[in-house]
């Protein structure tokens, strides 16, 4: 599931619908042009807390996923910590593709009080 993430930022990349890097984004969520923002969960804890202060402050859904070489090579860069997706459509598939990966699909809950 996630090279099915990290496919589709490559896909809203060649759309250039998907800026990177800690100053571009962060311009860019001051400016009203973001729709989404993902951190790498490896990223440092100062740029985390800045840009979810950022993001719940201009109300803007923010995402902790992936690791920063990863989300650099499939965008076709080095290291990203941050990258912000400024087109609708793109943000909600991919916060609807980070969301299943983080809560798991498929099987159902179990009620353990449930008698048979």
């Amino acid at each position: 599931m996630s090279e099915r993430i990290y496919s589709f930022l490559g896909l809203a990349r060649k759309a250039n619908k998907l800026v990177s890097g800690d100053e571009t984004c962060e311009r860019a969520i001051k400016a009203g042009k973001v729709s989404l923002v993902i951190v790498a969960e490896d990223a440092s804890p100062n740029t985390k807390k800045k840009f979810t202060d950022a993001c719940r402050y201009y109300n803007i859904n923010i995402r902790i996923f992936g690791k920063k070489e990863l989300l650099g090579k499939f965008i076709g860069k080095d290291l990203r910590s941050v990258i912000a997706i400024q087109e609708l459509g793109f943000s909600k598939r991919i916060l609807q593709l980070i969301d299943d990966e983080k809560i798991g699909c498929g099987g159902e809950s179990i009620d353990e009080k449930k008698s048979i």
